[in-house]
């Protein structure tokens, strides 16, 4: 299981992938285009061309772990449609949601900005 907490950070990679590849060639893709370390914990979401199979990549502490979903019916949402760069980041919600066939995903951002120690700061003087 994906870790739970909001810690985690998922990056879908920005581009339609060959999903033929594996925990090698996601890991490439993850380390050298997106620039990313895997030994941080954070997942790493790839989507294939036809948007029906999609793939997540992770660190879970002993190992990579290799995720792969085929949906039945309907397409995943074509994440680099929205993406600046070369990833587009998501909250693990986002991610589930994604992964569950939501079309929402990609077309505008559902979870709310991480609190950083400013906020936090602002929030214990009132």
């Amino acid at each position: 299981m994906i870790g739970a907490t909001r810690a985690v950070r998922v990056f879908a990679y920005a581009a339609p992938i060959d999903m033929r590849k594996g925990f090698d060639g996601l890991a490439a893709l993850a380390t050298h285009d997106l620039g990313h370390d895997l030994m941080r914990g954070d997942a790493f979401l790839f989507v294939g061309r036809s948007c029906h199979r999609a793939k997540v990549l992770y660190f879970d502490g002993t190992g990579l772990c290799l995720l792969s979903k085929r949906l039945e019916k309907g397409k995943f949402a074509r994440l680099w449609a929205r993406a600046e760069g070369g990833s587009v980041e998501l909250t693990l919600a986002e991610l589930a949601l994604f992964l569950e066939g939501n079309a929402l995903i990609g077309v505008q951002r559902l979870s709310p900005e991480a609190l950083c120690e400013k906020d936090l700061a602002r929030t214990a003087r009132i």
